[in-house]
């Protein structure tokens, strides 16, 4: 008897599922359309997005070939393919692009056009922090002969904290910002700070020292 049950439910799940199954069999089969259609579409959009950053690498790669021109027309042509790495690729390629414009701009004189782009990166909440921060000291240092002084501290002291990665470089603009203002004793202690740290760059030391040696008062 226990068998003829069995056998009688079995017939019953079945009699139900292809009821189900006429009943949603459409909407199963669309919903399985969906999905391939959505994997589709996903593959698609990445492929296309990897056909796009080796697009906009082509153009940096080759904008960063030009803007190494000597000045002159070659060099020139660096710069609307900087736009366009700007206007089209993504947010790293975006930073670099904006810092390396800057450059051209401030090289080439227009020195309120460069300004005006190292701010942009430095702002930016999207662009990477340290590139923000490599903006930031370029401002400062662009213009460490006419800047605001006060402007010009207040974007580099948290650069030259004692565990930043540009500190080096952001304690010499310090230094240099307090020659400029009248205050050699304050610049001879950053300078004396510098030449004997060595976590700074060589080069950075190598400049302290000049720079102490022509500071007045300061002991040979």
């Amino acid at each position: 008897m226990p068998d003829i049950f069995d056998e009688v439910s079995e017939d019953l799940r079945a009699e139900r599922a292809q009821q189900m199954l006429k009943k949603y069999g459409g909407l199963l089969v669309a919903a399985a359309v969906v999905v391939l259609a959505a994997t589709a579409a996903f593959q698609g959009w990445r492929w296309y997005q990897a056909r796009e950053t080796a697009r906009v690498a082509t153009t940096y790669i080759a904008a960063l070939r030009a803007a190494d021109r000597p000045a002159g027309a070659e060099r020139d042509a660096a710069r609307p393919m900087l736009d366009q790495v700007i206007a089209e690729g993504d947010s790293g390629y975006r930073t670099l692009a904006r810092l390396r414009e800057a450059a051209l701009k401030a090289d080439g004189g227009d020195l309120p056009g460069a300004l005006a782009l190292y701010n942009q990166v430095a702002t930016d909440p999207g662009a990477d922090p340290l590139l923000r921060d490599i903006a930031t000291l370029h401002w400062a240092t662009r213009q460490i002969d006419n800047g605001d002084p006060a402007a010009l501290q207040a974007r580099l002291a948290p650069l030259a904290g004692p565990d930043h990665a540009l500190r080096g470089l952001a304690a010499e603009a310090q230094a240099l910002l307090a020659i400029r203002q009248g205050k050699p004793d304050a610049a001879r202690d950053i300078l004396k700070r510098l030449s004997q740290d060595v976590t700074a760059p060589d080069g950075v030391r190598g400049r302290a020292n000049g720079l102490l040696a022509q500071l007045p008062g300061t002991a040979p």
